[in-house]
């Protein structure tokens, strides 16, 4: 699992803004609408008739194979580079 994510901004002419983001706090706060978005997901999966613990699994997986992402975003001046470790 994702343990600190990352986030700088390059803007033109000032200085660059860095925030350090620690997941399990974050995800601590956030806890009721993941709680939410799971309902969500196992209510659509009974619908549409995917099985349940098999989505749920590929998501974890999907979650647990961020750390080492990069994201680098540049448009015109402005740059921002997103590391999840």
């Amino acid at each position: 699992m994702p343990q600190l994510v990352t986030v700088r901004v390059k803007r033109p002419d000032r200085r660059p803004i860095r925030i350090w983001v620690p997941v399990l706090p974050a995800a601590l706060v956030f806890a009721p609408i993941v709680i939410l978005a799971v309902l969500g997901v196992v209510v659509a999966c009974v619908v549409f008739h995917v099985d349940v613990v098999r989505a749920l699994g590929t998501g974890w997986r999907i979650i647990s194979a961020l750390p080492g992402t990069r994201f680098d975003i540049e448009q015109d001046r402005t740059a921002v580079l997103v590391i999840i470790r």
